[in-house]
């Protein structure tokens, strides 16, 4: 099993994007094609991920023919406007997080960036959790274990 935390705002997966690119072919005549890339935001997110996870849990890997369960917690900072009483409302988790990013968009970012890296490829995870709070600081806590090691019924 591994558990490691990656410090800050909770982000999610962001959607490629595309841009169209002109350039003068050999024979003179403009040409242009679809460059297709990865929002910026994203990159260095899945880069923070990647760096955390090889620090906190020393660059382990599961083995390839594992069968993985991840557990993700984010935690989303509390507004300042908010008043002590729904702030606390906030902190015991009766009241949870009901905004942007999206429960699946952040689990495909920690998923997706620790392709190659934790595990071979995230289709072996095979079970999993994802749950949103607000917390004092906000973050996102991942643990993955194998599944032959979690009492699933």
């Amino acid at each position: 099993m591994v558990k490691f935390i990656v410090y800050g705002e909770p982000r999610g997966k962001g959607r490629p994007r595309a841009a169209m690119r002109r350039y003068a072919g050999e024979d003179g005549k403009e040409r242009s094609f679809t460059k297709i890339y990865t929002p910026e935001k994203t990159v260095t997110y899945e880069n923070q991920v990647k760096l955390e996870y090889g620090v906190q849990c020393h660059n382990f890997r599961f083995p390839d023919t594992a069968m993985l369960d991840i557990r993700i917690l984010a935690f989303y900072s509390i507004p300042k406007s908010t008043s002590k009483k729904k702030r606390q409302s906030m902190l015991e988790g009766t009241i949870r997080p009901t905004k942007k990013p999206d429960f699946d968009n952040v689990a495909k970012i920690i998923c997706d960036s620790l392709n190659g890296i934790a595990y071979r490829d995230d289709a072996m995870i095979v079970d999993g959790t994802f749950q949103k709070f607000y917390g004092e600081q906000p973050r996102v806590e991942v643990t993955i274990r194998n599944v032959e090691n979690v009492n699933s019924h």
